[in-house]
């Protein structure tokens, strides 16, 4: 009984309010009308590519070698086989990749075998592949 009781005062309390709160009468369209809503935002698209030239590059020539580690050349994402190749410094990275180089491990063509790539299309390909080693 007092259980009911603590409800139907809740209830007039409720009543009490929501009739205060309601000052101004709604016009008839008002009421069948749902209000509008805020359209949702639109979906996050995941970032561009901070060096979309690199990874052009990348695909189109490097790939050929560096996806299967053809003639040692490190594989993207090979912390391990890449930590030593970045820790000698980019410029020391891009001169292998511009000129060519032979090392203990394999060997790199100069340009990547991509003989009309330019010395920046070169530089964009090798701090690519250092940003996905790292």
């Amino acid at each position: 009984m007092m259980k009911t009781a603590h409800h139907l005062m809740a209830a007039a309390v409720l009543s009490s309010l929501l009739a205060a709160c309601g000052g101004q009468e709604s016009s008839p369209a008002a009421t069948s009308a749902p209000a509008p809503v805020a359209a949702a935002p639109a979906p996050v698209q995941a970032a561009a590519p901070v060096n979309a030239a690199g990874e052009s590059i990348y695909k189109k020539t490097c790939a050929l070698c560096h996806a299967a580690g053809v003639a040692g050349a490190p594989k993207p994402g090979d912390k391990a086989d890449w930590a030593p190749r970045i820790a000698q410094g980019d410029e020391v990275l891009y001169k292998h990749a511009i000129e060519g180089f032979t090392g203990a491990k394999g060997m790199m063509p100069a340009r990547g075998g991509g003989a009309s790539l330019t010395d920046d299309e070169v530089k964009a390909a090798v701090d690519y592949l250092v940003a996905k080693s790292k």
